[in-house]
């Protein structure tokens, strides 16, 4: 069992946890340098992941990541990215925040064209639990 890094560059990595069913992103500080197109373009690349692991519960770690906010382009994620996760059957959708975001320990909630909920939370173990739940 364990995790495998299916993917890795100098913007983060993508581990398949096999043990828990999910597949992550972890976003590496280096994303302060990011530009939208490669934004994307790893968008792409994780929503390929996302579909090649057969999990349903994805997790993304946004602790350090760095590219502002105003920077991503909605439209792409909403048109081209969700709906691979939906077909992909994702039921489930959590990040881990850097202390402070205003939607940790928010109710989930589906989002945009979403098919699952996303929930946000400032500890590892609570979005694992979650997760696997």
């Amino acid at each position: 069992m364990g995790s495998t890094i299916v993917y890795e560059d100098e913007w983060g990595e993508i581990i398949d946890r096999r043990d828990g069913g999910v597949i992550e992103i972890r976003w590496f500080d280096t994303t302060s340098e990011m530009d939208p197109g490669r934004f994307n373009a790893w968008l792409a690349t994780f929503a390929g992941a996302v579909e090649h692991s057969g999990h349903s519960r994805v997790l993304v770690d946004s602790t350090v990541f760095g590219m502002p906010m105003e920077q991503m382009d909605w439209e792409y994620r909403n048109t081209q990215v969700i709906p691979r996760y939906n077909a992909a059957g994702v039921t489930r959708f959590g990040f881990i925040m850097p202390a402070g975001m205003p939607l940790i320990g928010t109710d989930p909630a589906v989002d945009g064209p979403a098919d699952f909920p996303t929930a946000y939370f400032g500890a590892r173990t609570d979005a694992m639990a979650w997760l696997t739940d």
